[in-house]
């Protein structure tokens, strides 16, 4: 069987964050290899693809945490492995996968974290830093759980506080790693919709690996998919997500139809017990 050509439609808008012709790794084993990609700035960029094909790798080496092997990556023109960490957290924020968590904290303090790189020598707290705060812990629903250790909180609520923390930190850029992680279908969309909500109405650039396609469609701006650590195709939803796609990306039978709800594509896939069905 011949593969469909993929689609790589490119942002047109400027991009802050560059990745370019980077390998990534651990050891001596490449995960994302001479991969190139432009963030475009103002939007939702969401990366999509199968277990272990190179998404959460990517993620770590625009953020700063897995350093190039080859290639680099570039934010506002400088390779980002030379700026100082605290000018890096000024622009841009990460919610990583599976955060670990600081014993014996409150929520309020750990949210309070995310201001740390807006603050002095001194690290004077200022009026700007609560608001911050407040602001995070509101949009969040996570007001009500200022008091309580986050270790004693559910998965969910971890989830919540610790996407308030990056949050908290003000940047134009949002970097997150499954952010709807050990959250149930309500508080997913509640996240994402939070989520575009930050870009609609102050501009902030989200970029998100997410497991769930079809929420994906629905949210993004710009699609990347990423197969065996390179970029299989990229563009608008409509234009990366096809029955080829998922086929040659995740290895599964589908169909590709119109989202009643959102126009975007919406994915039906086709385990062997409905192979052969009616159409």
């Amino acid at each position: 069987m011949t593969e469909t050509r993929p689609v790589r439609h490119r942002p047109t808008t400027t991009s802050r964050l560059e990745a370019g012709q980077v390998t990534l790794g651990y050891g001596e084993r490449a995960v994302v290899k001479e991969l190139s990609l432009s963030v475009p700035d103002r939007q939702v960029s969401v990366i999509v693809g199968a277990n272990a094909c190179g998404k959460s790798t990517l993620l770590r080496g625009l953020a700063r945490l897995l350093k190039p092997t080859s290639g680099s990556v570039v934010l506002d023109g400088e390779a980002i492995h030379t700026l100082p960490t605290k000018q890096v957290a000024k622009k841009l924020g990460l919610l990583p996968q599976s955060p670990v968590v600081p014993d014996g904290v409150t929520v309020v303090d750990l949210v309070s974290r995310g201001r740390h790189p807006h603050q002095g020598v001194f690290g004077r707290w200022s009026k700007e830093d609560e608001q911050a705060v407040v602001d995070a812990l509101t949009l969040t629903h996570t007001v009500d759980l200022a008091d309580r250790n986050v270790d004693e909180l559910s998965g969910g609520q971890r989830q919540r506080v610790w996407l308030a923390l990056a949050l908290a930190q003000e940047t134009d850029l949002l970097l997150l790693d499954e952010p709807t992680t050990y959250l149930d279908i309500a508080h997913q969309v509640e996240v994402l919709d939070l989520l575009v909500d930050l870009n609609r109405t102050r501009g902030t650039t989200v970029v998100m690996v997410l497991h769930d396609l079809g929420l994906s469609a629905r949210y993004a701006d710009h699609l990347v998919a990423i197969r065996g650590g390179e970029v299989y195709a990229e563009g608008r939803p409509a234009e990366v997500v096809t029955e080829a796609m998922v086929s040659d990306v995740f290895g599964l039978q589908s169909r590709v139809v119109v989202d009643p709800v959102s126009g975007t594509p919406l994915i039906l896939p086709i385990g062997r017990h409905h192979r052969g069905a009616p159409q």
